[in-house]
């Protein structure tokens, strides 16, 4: 004799499983502790300084700081 099989409860457990799965895939995608992310923003701030910081003025260009706002 068969096993009886209710289907509605089939489908429910099936959908819970897949939805598990496709969680599962996205911890492992984006899922980053406050620390990583921390330290991520910290040497991206650094590596902006960085640049910033030796970045050349053009010689055509004037400096801001000594224009006049023509007053």
């Amino acid at each position: 004799m068969a096993d009886i099989v209710n289907l509605r409860q089939l489908r429910k457990q099936k959908a819970r499983a897949d939805k598990e799965q496709t969680a599962s895939q996205n911890r492992a995608l984006h899922g980053r502790t406050k620390a990583e992310k921390q330290r991520d923003h910290l040497i991206a701030d650094k590596s902006e300084r960085f640049v910033a910081g030796h970045h050349r003025e053009k010689s055509g260009e004037p400096d801001d700081s000594n224009q006049s706002d023509g007053q």
